[in-house]
């Protein structure tokens, strides 16, 4: 199949990339590099033995996004290009609308003009909201904490109107845990532009010194250490739970919302101390308030992926640490 990948050159993004491509089909990704790097790209064409076509620009184009699917006569499209920080969009909601709203409503109106009709949606587990159970299953009513959150549940409203709208329509939302890790070559990773807000890429960055300590978002939730928990995914994992998705999409109905995850959970300081076994470094935490948005506890129940695509996670949290800790290698020689 001809895939095309919304924020392709971004981290999950790139993995899927990897493995789309190493399973025999075309991949084209569309990035504005707005939260990536062009520099991606030959990492990935080291990996792959060839260069991914990519097309520089925004979702929110749809002249732009309709030419792309016209000249790559795309049949599918992977939705990952959207805006994620859980603490920024409390205080930006009105970009994240912006960005991952409108820019769905702008891909969607050029896959229909188009008549490209498969689509897989990188959603989250925050249209969970506080769970009110655990391990959390696709039943588990949705209510977000956040303004990223309901942005993800808003867009999966939408989509679940536009497969109800016609038989032709194939949409898989699948929700995200938290992926970690880095490809096995140790080429790609998690990089992102500025401060990180994700936890494996901060410990990288206070690891290599470039920042002084991890900061500790509450360190009274009741939880096990009084840090959050949550479930942790290897990148590859996930990038294969794309793959299961693009491959079963027959097998699926027209719309379709299914959990990646582990069903394990890990504490704040289960992560760091892994880190710190691994590095043999002291990782300085200092314990900051809580953040706007966060939960004390979330993992998921993995059965439907399980029944519904044929996939479950392989990896565990070492081989996510070491593959993190390899790419931070790789990097800090170049």
């Amino acid at each position: 199949m001809n895939i095309l990948l919304t924020g392709g050159a971004g981290y999950i993004g790139s993995h899927t990339a990897v493995v789309l491509s190493e399973a025999g089909h075309e991949v084209v990704l569309l990035d504005n590099f707005c939260n990536s790097k062009k520099s991606v790209l030959e990492p990935l064409k080291q990996i792959l033995g060839k260069a991914l076509p990519y097309v520089e620009g925004d979702i929110r184009d749809t002249a732009l996004v309709t030419k792309t699917l016209q000249d790559f006569k795309i049949d599918a499209v992977i939705h990952f290009a959207g805006l994620k920080a859980v603490g920024e969009s409390v205080e930006k909601p009105i970009e994240y609308y912006a960005n991952n709203v409108q820019g769905t409503i702008s891909l969607l109106e050029a896959m229909k003009s188009t008549n490209v009709k498969t689509l897989v949606f990188s959603s989250s587990a925050t249209v969970y909201g506080d769970p009110q159970y655990l391990p959390i299953d696709e039943d588990h009513p949705t209510s977000a904490t956040n303004a990223y959150g309901r942005s993800k549940l808003h867009i999966e409203e939408m989509l679940k109107d536009v497969a109800n709208s016609g038989a032709e329509w194939k949409i898989i939302c699948l929700r995200y845990f938290n992926p970690v890790g880095a490809h096995e070559s140790g080429l790609i990773g998690e990089n992102p532009n500025g401060i990180p807000n994700n936890l494996t890429p901060y410990i990288a960055q206070v690891i290599t010194g470039k920042l002084l300590n991890l900061n500790i978002y509450g360190n009274d939730y009741p939880t096990i250490d009084g840090t959050g928990v949550r479930d942790y995914i290897h990148v590859m994992d996930l990038a294969e739970g794309h793959k299961a998705a693009i491959s079963r999409k027959d097998n699926l109905n027209n719309f379709n919302v299914i959990n990646l995850g582990t069903g394990k959970g890990y504490s704040v300081l289960n992560i760091v101390e892994e880190y710190q076994k691994m590095t043999n470094k002291k990782i300085k935490c200092k314990v900051v308030a809580r953040r706007a948005g966060d939960i004390a506890e979330c993992y998921s129940s993995v059965e439907k992926a399980k029944k519904s695509l044929g996939w479950e996670a392989k990896r565990d949290l070492h081989e996510m640490c070491k593959s993190s800790i390899k790419y931070l290698n790789l990097k800090k020689l170049k």
